[in-house]
C-alpha cells in the first residue's frame, strides 16, 4: 500500500465534497457507502460513488481512492462490490469486521468481480477497521487472513462502534484504548504489514487536541490516520511526513556507517552515539517513508 498520512472519509452520496478533498490535499479519499449515507439513499450512492472514481480517475488526481462499504452482516455488501468496483479502485476499507473466515469469503468475491471488470489479479486492497470485540480478539489472523490485506485500522473516538464494544470512555489521553492500539501495530508488524492507519478525532474544531491525538498514535507506530474533516489534512500531513532535519540526520548516520563500513568496522560513534547496522536499517525505512512521501 502507498504510504498515506492522511486518508480522508467523504460522505458517497455527496459527490462535490469529493473535489474538496482533493484540494484539502489528502493523500487518499475514503468514499464511504456505511455510516455516512443514510440507509434510503444506499442504491443511488453506489452509483454516484463509481461515478466519482470515474471522474477522479479521468482527472488524474494524486490521491488514492477507496471505499468503505456496507459490513458484510448488513447484507449490502455484495451490490456496493457489484457497483463499485473497477478501474481506479485502490481498496475497501472493510467495516465491522468479524473473523479471518470473512476476510476469505470477501477475498473470493472481490477476485471474481476483478475477473469480470478486467482488472489486475489482486489489485484491490482491504483495509481492516477494527471495530467488533471480535476482531479484535482475533487481530493477528485477521491480518494474514489475505494477500489483499494491506493495512489495519486501530479505530478509536468516542461513542462510536469500538467504544460501544469495549464499553470504554474515551478520553484524549488514549491510555483506555492503549494495549489495542498497540496489538494492532504489532498484528500489522508481525503481517509485513508496514503502514497502519489510526482513526478517528471526532473533535473537528479542536486542531490542537487534533495534533496531539496524531503525534502520539505517530510515536506508538501509527504511520497516518484517516480524518473525517477537510481542516485535519494539513495537520496529519505535518505530522506523519519526517521532518527535514530527521531525514538529514538519518542521512548523516547513513553515511557515517557507510564510511565505517568501507574501512572494515561494523560500528561507528556518530555525533555521540553508538550505532550499528540495525541503526541504518532504521534510518533508510525513514528515508525510503520520506522519499515516497515525496519530500525525501
Amino acid at each position: 500500500m502507498n504510504p498515506y498520512r492522511s486518508m480522508l472519509f467523504v460522505p458517497g452520496h455527496k459527490p462535490s465534497w469529493a473535489e474538496k478533498a482533493v484540494a484539502a490535499g489528502a493523500d487518499a479519499i475514503i468514499l464511504d457507502l456505511e455510516d455516512s449515507v443514510p440507509a434510503a439513499d444506499k442504491d443511488e450512492a453506489r452509483q454516484t460513488v463509481r461515478e466519482t472514481i470515474d471522474r477522479l480517475r479521468a482527472q488524474n488526481v494524486r490521491a488514492d481512492i477507496w471505499v468503505r462499504t456496507n459490513s458484510v452482516d448488513s447484507g449490502l455488501f455484495g451490490a456496493d462490490i457489484e457497483r463499485v468496483l473497477g478501474p481506479g479502485l485502490a481498496g475497501l476499507l472493510l467495516p465491522k469486521v468479524f473473523d479471518a473466515k470473512e476476510i476469505v469469503q470477501i477475498d473470493a468475491v472481490v477476485s471474481h468481480v476483478e475477473k469480470r471488470e478486467g482488472l489486475d489479479s489482486g489489485s484491490v486492497g482491504l483495509i481492516v477497521s477494527f471495530e467488533t470485540a471480535v476482531s479484535m480478539a482475533h487481530c493477528e489472523d485477521l491480518a494474514v487472513a489475505s494477500p489483499r490485506v494491506s493495512s489495519l485500522l486501530g479505530a478509536t473516538g468516542p461513542n462510536a462502534d469500538v467504544g460501544r464494544e469495549l464499553g470504554f470512555e474515551f478520553t484524549p489521553e488514549g491510555l483506555e484504548t492503549l494495549y489495542l492500539r498497540s496489538r494492532i501495530i504489532l498484528a500489522a508488524r508481525a503481517a509485513g504489514l508496514h503502514h497502519p492507519v489510526c482513526g478517528v478525532w471526532q473533535d473537528m474544531k479542536d486542531l490542537d487536541g487534533f495534533r496531539r491525538f496524531a503525534e502520539d498514535n505517530r510515536r506508538l507506530g501509527y504511520k497516518g490516520i484517516v480524518l473525517i474533516h477537510p481542516s485535519h489534512v494539513e495537520i496529519a500531513n505535518e505530522v506523519f511526513t519526517p521532518s527535514p532535519e530527521k531525514v538529514d540526520f538519518y542521512r548523516r548516520m547513513i553515511a557515517a556507517f557507510e564510511d565505517a563500513e568501507a574501512r572494515g568496522s561494523a560500528a561507528v560513534d556518530f555525533e555521540g552515539q553508538h550505532i550499528d547496522l540495525a541503526h541504518a536499517k532504521t534510518a533508510r525505512s525513514v528515508i525510503n517513508l520520506a522519499e515516497a512521501i515525496g519530500v525525501g
